[in-house]
This record gives C-alpha cells, structure tokens and sequence, in this order.
C-alpha cells in the first residue's frame, strides 16, 4: 500500500511541475503541501535539536515528516553529498554545505546511534536547503548589495522543491535541473572548468613604461611574452628575445581580441593591464559571474533583448537564437547604467528630451553659467512651475532648478531619432544619438546611465513588426518631419540589461574589462 501511495506522490509532483521551466524549483505560488512520506526505517527527532539552527524553513520541513528523519536511502545521502563536494563546478564553496561533518557521519552511518542519526538528517537537510537556495537564487542578495539593480527575486519554495525531488528515481537529474540553464551560465562553467586546467603562475608584474609598437625593442617584451605563452596565445619558445616581432604581434592581438581590447597589436596601458590578470583573479572573476548568473532570471522570455554592459553589446533572441547584434554605448561608471528586467512596450520616434535632474545639476547649468546662447544652440526650451515658456535670457540661477528644461526633436536631440522605452524606476530608455561616432571607441561607458544604440531603424523596423503601418519607408518620413509620434510594441518582448565580464567560446576564454569595479568586491563577500 506505501508502495502505491509513494508511486502516485511521484507522479502527481512529475505532472504539477511547470513545464516552461523546466526545473524542479517551486515558486512560493506554486505551494502544494506536499506530504513527506516516510519510511519504517525513520528516527524521532527531538524538537530542541531544531531549535539550535534558528532556522524557520527547517522547522517547517520537519513538522511535515512528523519530526521523523527522512534520509534513509545510502544511494541519496551520497549523491548529494557528491554535489555538495562538486559544487565548486558551480562556483559555490563546498564548505557551505557541512561537507566534512556529513562525511564523518556518512563514514560511520552503519554504527550511528539515534541520537547522532538524528543529527545527521537534520544536518544533510539544513545543507541541502542552502544548497538549493544557493542554485536557484545565488548565495548573495544583489538587492542588498547595489542600489542600481532592479532585479525581481527568484522566491522559491525550499521546502516543496525538496520534497518535489527528494523521492525521485533520478535524484542526480532532478538537482541537475536546479541549476540555471541558460547558455551563459553553461558557458561560464566550461570557463572554469579551462581555467582551472592551466598550471600555477607566478610572474612577475609588468610596468607599463612606454607604448610598445611592433618591431619595438623593450625589455618588458620578454615578461609579455610569457604570459602569452601561459595564455596558449604564444607557442612554447627555446629562447625568449626583447624583440617584438610577428609571431608576437599575432599572439597580442589573439589576446586582446579575447579580452574585448582595440585590436592593433599596440601594447599600451590597458593591453598591458589585462596581461597582469592572475589565473587566481581570473579564477575569480569567472566564480563572481557565475554567481551573478543565479541572480538573473530564470526565464529570459521566448523573445527577449540582452544587454550585457560591460561588452556594450545588445542581442536580440528568440526561440533560443540570436536574430541580431548591436553596439551599444553604456552608462559611465559614475552613472551607470541599472541592471533590471522589463518588457519593451512603446517607441517613440523623433523624442523629445526632458533632462533630469543629474544632468542638469552637473552638465547643463554649468554650460548656461559659462554661455547663456547654450540653451539656444542646443533647441532647448525652458518651462516654469506654471508650464509658461522662460526667455534664455530670462533665465535665473536661483529659480534654476525649479524650471522644466526640454530639448526639442532634431538632429541635434541627444536622444537621437528614436527611443524605445521600458517600465523601469530609473527612466532609463534605450535610444539613439546625435554622436553616432562613439560607436567606434572600443570604451563606450559614455552614457548617463541610458543605453544608445547603433542602428535603432532596423531595429525598430523588427519590433514594430507592421508591414502596412509602420515599414520601414513610413517609419523615415515620420523622422523627416520631426514631428513627435509613438507607436506600441504590440508583441511580447522582454527586456534583460545585465553584467558579466566573462565566459568563455569554442573552448577559449573570453574576459572584459569591470568597468563598474564589481568584481573583486563581489568574490570577497562570497567567500567572508
């Protein structure tokens, strides 16, 4: 009869799970109540052991099983002790997870006395919770840590995820679907897996001193061409030689392309800084983005745009594929562009542009204090409380602030031709330029925290999707007249703006530069 309620327990959890997910992980919407069905081998477990955790979910848990131990089964208590001991393919730390006390008592579980099994339950359970949580929610709290990242938390479920997978026939399976299984995160865990095939370095650190062109004769061109050759960008030499010649040439510019540099074979101060990256900070560095990556969402959406900041580089997905790619110019690091998830809902073509209040605190009145004809010179149109224009030339210090400043459609507008906006807290958008230029600086954290993009025609073509309405011939006319019009996204596109300064392609490891400074910051608090 257990048999046959335990066989019909695993299979309502199979059918209620949510397909789209494809995971295991139970939302806090999705709670059922699931019963712990126990086995004739269970302990009671004294309630005061419970209380010395302070834990309220494992308490919980445990009021379900009637306070009787649930982890009968060698096969389960070693398979997850194996992933407690491999989650540092996660970039999670085993010792998070008790592994050295669970594995004493899995040494002497034959001979445990009820006491010390009941121990061992309540110890592999309070693990495997955190573990769960560390998986599907990251071990840090970015709301916690950054002001400027809106991401809406992944409230799961511990208690129900556990008991949706702690009978399965496959438990290995059911953890491995815990895991996010987005291509990033797939990538950043084969970037640590390669990373952590390379041997001990110890170089020493090289001075930047003077640009190096190729053909140049300099003494740091031997330590240079060490690190290349750690790297695998150079071959293995007999002798090395302070001359900076072809082979190496091709070897440095291998080596900043991977690492999102100009690639120009010049050694300057910023190629030469990347070089100086340990494969310990490396190391690092691919752990803190994996971390990162539990925070993002679990699910993108069927069609979404990405923006990964720090590679100033926007994709549009769906289905799974990239249909497309832009340039994008990023939020500076005093102004950073937020990390947050949205839905595309509206563009606007030839926008006006309201400033806010930074920029008209740190850019625009000091511009009208040096040159009054700038407001001018730059269509822009001031408004007061009552919503009456003000003469430039009336224009008050004093009253400077309490004004509306508006700058008109144009060529010259800062937003550019476009803008397509998103609900968010920081009336962030994206949008094009009056300074397309930009788009060919290798460094693009230029932007007061909106994102600019290249091409936003075609781009905007594709998200209107109207063939009649608004093609692309229509969509040029309206920008002709400038003359403000909107137009609704009508079909569901997600948008995710987001950070990660690694990962790796085609087996080779890819790095860009922190510009927000987050990472070592990060993998300290990981590992406090």
């Amino acid at each position: 009869m257990k048999r046959l309620v335990l066989l019909i327990l695993i299979c309502v959890t199979t059918s209620c799970k949510k397909k789209e997910l494809k995971s295991e992980v139970i939302f806090k919407n999705e709670i059922s109540n699931t019963p712990v069905l126990l086995q004739d081998k269970s302990v009671r477990i004294d309630s005061s052991l419970l209380s010395s955790y302070n834990n309220e979910t494992l308490s919980n848990f445990y009021k379900t099983t009637n306070y009787r131990t649930i982890w009968h089964s060698e096969e389960s208590r070693k398979i997850i002790l194996d992933e407690f001991i491999k989650s540092e393919e996660e970039g999670l730390n085993p010792e998070d997870y008790n592994v050295k006390t669970l594995r004493y008592f899995e040494e002497k579980s034959a001979t445990l006395n009820d006491a010390d099994i009941a121990k061992y339950d309540i110890l592999l359970t309070s693990s495997f919770q955190k573990y769960i949580s560390h998986l599907t929610n990251g071990k840090l709290n970015p709301r916690k840590l950054y002001a400027d990242w809106d991401l809406k938390e992944n409230e799961i479920d511990l208690n129900e995820t556990l008991t949706a997978i702690m009978y399965s026939d496959s438990l290995a399976n059911k953890i491995e679907q815990l895991k996010p299984n987005h291509m990033v995160y797939k990538r950043l865990k084969k970037a640590l897996q390669l990373i952590k095939a390379f041997p001990k370095d110890n170089f020493n650190t090289i001075k930047f001193t003077e640009i190096i062109f190729p053909n140049d004769t300099n003494p740091s061109i031997i330590e240079i061409k060490k690190r290349l050759t750690f790297w695998k960008e150079l071959r293995p030499q007999d002798s090395l030689t302070a001359i900076y010649n072809p082979e190496t040439l091709l070897a440095i510019k291998k080596f900043q392309s991977r690492h999102g540099l100009a690639v120009d074979g010049i050694i300057g101060r910023t190629t030469i800084a990347s070089l100086n990256f340990s494969k310990k900070q490396r190391m690092q560095q691919v752990i803190v983005n994996l971390e990162r990556w539990k925070w993002y969402p679990k699910e993108m959406g069927n069609e979404y745009i990405i923006i990964n900041i720090p590679e100033y580089r926007l994709t549009l997905i769906k289905d799974k594929d990239s249909l497309r790619t832009h340039r994008v110019i990023v939020g500076r690091e005093k102004r950073k562009t937020p990390i947050l998830s949205s839905r595309l809902t509206q563009i606007v073509l030839n926008p006006t542009w309201t400033i806010p209040p930074t920029i008209l605190r740190e850019d625009v009145i000091p511009a009208i204090l040096k040159n009054r004809s700038y407001l001018v010179q730059s269509n822009i149109k001031i408004y007061d409380s009552n919503g009456k224009i003000v003469s430039p030339y009336n224009w008050k210090l004093s009253l400077a602030k309490s004004y509306r400043y508006v700058q008109s459609p144009g060529t010259i507008n800062s937003l550019g031709m476009v803008k397509i906006i998103f609900p968010n807290r920081f009336s962030v958008y994206l949008h094009d330029t009056n300074h397309r230029d930009y788009f060919d600086k290798t460094y693009r954290s230029l932007s007061s925290g909106c994102v600019r993009l290249e091409n936003p025609l075609e781009l905007t073509d594709y998200l209107l999707d109207d063939a009649i309405n608004w093609n692309l011939k229509k969509i040029t006319e309206i920008l002709q007249t400038e003359k403000t019009q909107s137009a609704k996204i009508k079909k569901e596109v997600f948008f995710h703006s987001l950070y990660w300064t690694a990962w790796s392609e085609n087996n080779k490891l890819i790095f860009r530069d922190d510009i927000y400074n987050l990472d070592a910051d990060l993998y300290t608090k990981l590992r406090n």
